[in-house]
């Protein structure tokens, strides 16, 4: 396993971060199975554990908490976990990047991880109800009470990144030192403005969704029938219908893929994440195993390091910065899901004739 300096924290961790958000109800149920799956990967030289507050509704955490319970192995874990989704109902008061939020959330958080401190606290998507001020301050607030070491930023668009650190230089706050982007050989987006920036303020980027809600998994291919009746296709059935002209050019972008996995000596899943790990801008990529064997066969393409060659063989099939699809989970500005953001009341557009 090899390590990389987590923006500018001086915190060491893995270029390999297991993801947890399939332990629990969404994924395996099975707390023990969970926490053997974490031992292992802690035990293999993994030493960065990402989880969130909403996963299987707070359950993950748990899972987690119940892995990191010896003291010896929460001082060697660098722990992970984010706030914004609304847990434990709904409602007006739940959910957000408030104040009033953030500090009942990571209560709850540390709680539920059984630690007195989380080390690095994300904000899982942008709140464009509050000022990111307010979220900065009081971030900045649980760093100096202990309660957090660092904090970053998950799913924010480039100029929202831009955005907090022109805030936090301005009023003297802490910034983000972090992003959590998807990242993957089919969704190549981000390198067109997130990662630069993040680069350019120094922060440490965890990619997600490396496989691509699993079309890079080796489980998806052209000509195969897909059960749109079982695991992520029974969610949205939509990203992996073969009849939809933006799965097909999934499809046949992972044909070409696969070929070069091949022709590189390893598997489609290693290429994929040893993918995600060449990039200069990207410190750690997050690994989202439910399984033993799951963990077992990503973990096998830890040592591999992919040449200039098949880097530009890579860009060939999958041109730098193109979107193949939007990743599941990825954050949508308001304006584009509510019409009325983007258009003028009626009365309005009358009196002004247009």
């Amino acid at each position: 396993m090899r390590y990389r300096i987590l923006g500018g924290t001086g915190i060491e961790v893995s270029t390999y971060c297991l993801g947890t958000m399939m332990f629990g109800s969404i994924g395996n149920a099975d707390h023990r199975d969970s926490v053997r799956i974490i031992h292992s990967a802690l035990d293999r030289g993994i030493n960065f554990v990402d989880t969130a507050d909403m996963y299987s509704a707070g359950e993950s955490e748990e899972i987690v908490g119940k892995a990191l319970r010896d003291p010896r192995r929460r001082d060697e874990t660098v722990l992970a976990t984010k706030v914004y989704f609304p847990v434990g109902g709904e409602g007006p008061a739940r959910g957000g990047l408030s104040r009033r939020w953030i500090v009942r959330a990571v209560e709850a958080s540390l709680a539920r991880l059984g630690t007195d401190r989380i080390d690095l606290y994300q904000v899982h998507r942008p709140d464009h109800r509050t000022d990111v001020e307010e979220t900065l301050d009081v971030l900045g607030d649980l760093v100096s009470q202990g309660k957090i070491r660092a904090f970053g930023c998950s799913a924010f668009p480039a100029e929202r990144i831009v955005e907090a650190h022109a805030v936090a230089e301005r009023r003297g706050l802490r910034r983000f030192r972090t992003e959590q982007p998807p990242y993957s050989l089919l969704a190549r987006g981000v390198e067109t403005a997130v990662l630069p920036v993040a680069q350019r303020y120094g922060m440490g980027v965890l990619t997600w969704a490396p496989l691509a809600s699993g079309y890079l998994s080796g489980a998806y291919r052209k000509g195969r029938a897909v059960d749109l009746s079982r695991g992520r296709a029974a969610i949205t059935p939509h990203r992996f219908d073969p009849a939809l002209p933006e799965n097909a050019a999934k499809l046949d972008a992972v044909e070409e893929l696969a070929l070069l996995a091949e022709e590189t000596g390893c598997s489609l899943p290693e290429l994929a994440v040893a993918f995600a790990a060449a990039h200069p801008a990207v410190t750690s990529v997050i690994l989202g195993p439910r399984t033993m064997e799951q963990l077992d066969g990503l973990l096998k393409g830890a040592p591999l390091v992919l040449s200039d060659e098949v880097l530009d063989r890579i860009d060939a099939i999958v041109p730098p910065g193109t979107d193949l699809y939007r990743a599941d989970g990825a954050w949508r500005p308001p304006s584009l899901a509510e019409p009325g953001l983007r258009r003028r009341p009626p009365g309005e557009r009358a009196a002004s004739g247009s």
